[in-house]
């Protein structure tokens, strides 16, 4: 083991410091908010009707055209692109969070919907998808008789 002033302060086991430096920062760290992860685009509610499904979702900056919906049994897929704006090669940004670019989301409906009962709406860059469940789906009641 060499005897230089680095080795005598990591002691005899250099690996040791670096677990204790490790330890030190997971308590150091711990409690503190997660790391913020990418979320999925756009974000999506869904809530239920009687015998429909409503999907919204966030599109600030696009336009009707800029929107690709699509409906296949129990999914639907909003796509589309948000394209740069002309300006963005001459400038320094400082930060930037919103997407730009081509994207695309998936989600499962909670039953099969008719696709020709849909009415898709945009406004004020939120797009409303309501889907109506097809009437041979929907839940019937059943009368119960007593002898």
């Amino acid at each position: 083991m060499l005897n230089t002033p680095l080795s005598r302060s990591f002691g005899r086991d250099p690996f040791t410091q670096m677990r204790q430096l490790q330890a030190d920062m997971n308590r150091l760290f711990e409690g503190a908010p997660a790391l913020r992860t990418a979320r999925p685009y756009p974000p999506i509610n869904l809530w239920l009707g009687e015998n429909s499904v409503v999907a919204t979702a966030e599109l600030p900056g696009l336009g009707q055209d800029d929107i690709d919906l699509t409906i296949q049994e129990d999914t639907l897929t909003i796509a589309g692109a948000r394209e740069r704006s002309a300006d963005d090669g001459d400038v320094a940004w400082h930060r930037r969070e919103r997407p730009v670019g081509r994207f695309s989301r998936t989600v499962d409906l909670p039953f099969r919907v008719d696709p020709d009962q849909v009415e898709a709406r945009f406004t004020n860059g939120v797009l409303s998808v309501e889907m109506q469940r097809p009437e041979a789906d929907r839940p019937r009641r059943i009368a119960v008789n007593a002898k």
